[in-house]
């Protein structure tokens, strides 16, 4: 009989399941009962939201979080695992890559922040076998604001980072779940 991986072993705790709309592996663990109108939020907002949600999120080898925007800002909250590499890019055509852990000694972060309208991705440092961490997301996720970026038009707007698309892109994540 095969070891489960720790991967194999979180999924199976946390029952997390694929997130196909982004990759990696998820579970919604909170969504605020309360919500703000549509009438109290920015016009980039289709109707009322939550006041906040919150999700788990795994990353194996095989897995990334491809590039997409969100209009709300998120917030990463690394717990275990292996470090994870994330690129973001601005409006203004800048973009850093940021590193994910617990060796902040090392320049590893525990929280990283992704402004709303920033292109985000993440995948593992090579070698790593999973990281797991949370997100928070205020006002709160729903699927319609998940934009999925395009490879050819992201390597046009930022050159600097054409590498790091292409790994952080795919045309094969198109479903999207009807809720957490």
């Amino acid at each position: 009989m095969m070891m489960k991986t720790q991967a194999e072993r979180l999924i199976e705790q946390l029952n997390l399941k694929p997130l196909t709309v982004e990759g990696g592996y998820y579970r919604e663990t909170y969504r605020s009962s309360e919500c703000i109108e549509k009438t109290g939020l920015p016009d980039r907002y289709t109707g009322p939201r939550s006041y906040s949600t919150a999700i788990y999120y795994l990353l194996t080898p095989e897995t990334c979080s491809t590039l997409h925007r969100l209009p709300s800002d998120e917030v990463f909250h690394f717990y275990q695992g292996d470090p994870v590499e994330m690129l973001q890019l601005n409006e203004d055509g800048t973009g850093t890559v940021l590193s994910l852990g617990c060796d902040i000694e090392n320049g590893f972060l525990p929280q990283v922040v992704v402004p709303k309208d920033t292109w985000q991705g993440a995948r593992l440092k090579d070698g790593g076998s999973y990281a797991l961490f949370g997100t928070t997301v205020a006002p709160g996720f729903e699927f319609e604001d998940h934009v999925v970026g395009e490879r050819a038009a992201l390597i046009a707007a930022y050159p600097a980072f054409k590498s790091m698309i292409e790994r952080l892109t795919t045309d094969t994540l198109t479903e999207q779940p009807d809720t957490f």
